[in-house]
């Protein structure tokens, strides 16, 4: 039986990363064993960069965590080494960095993710990672927008140049005769 320091420090520990589940856009889980100190070390350092909190938890207080969230399906990929990369800003930032030292280092295995309170498995989170930037597809979104609106002003030029030629082939027949 732990003693009651222990037991506390568990319970908060769980309480922390139930918050940290809760208010999390995605999540993404996966087994470092086998990476190098220097690997983790690079990793860690891109998943800061990118804003995503890269923590290790036991399994047991993981598992505690996400059924307090609704997530108890993630129990069965709970076993060995578990890492967990949250992102609270960014749904797809987990999914990339995670994926790209995936590919990078084969050590490197993605078990499971969550976005929005969804679990997807690792073809979504490869899916998620090949998504572009946010600022790309806002960029999309608005040319989607600006397209109709040049083509119309195009379409209104184009009648305004064939009249103005029509005038001036008039002008100029009445100039010659």
């Amino acid at each position: 039986m732990p003693s009651e320091k222990t037991l506390q420090l568990k319970k908060e520990t769980v309480k922390e990363l139930s918050e940290k589940v809760k208010a999390a856009k995605s999540m993404v889980l996966a087994d470092y064993r086998g990476l190098t100190v220097e690997q983790d070390t690079e990793l860690r350092s891109a998943l800061r960069k990118a804003g995503v909190e890269y923590k290790v938890v036991k399994n047991t207080l993981t598992r505690f965590a996400m059924k307090e969230n609704g997530l108890g399906d993630i129990d069965s990929f709970l076993n060995g080494p578990t890492a967990l990369a949250i992102s609270e800003t960014d749904p797809v930032a987990p999914a990339k960095v995670l994926s790209e030292y995936a590919d990078k280092y084969e050590k490197l295995e993605l078990k499971v993710g969550v976005v929005e309170g969804k679990i997807i498995d690792v073809k979504g989170i490869k899916a998620l990672a090949e998504l572009p930037p946010r600022e790309v597809l806002i960029a999309r979104v608005l040319g989607g927008f600006n397209a109709p609106i040049a083509g119309f002003a195009n379409v209104l030029n184009g009648n305004l140049r064939g009249l103005a030629v029509a005038l001036n082939a008039i002008a100029e027949k009445k100039a010659n005769a």
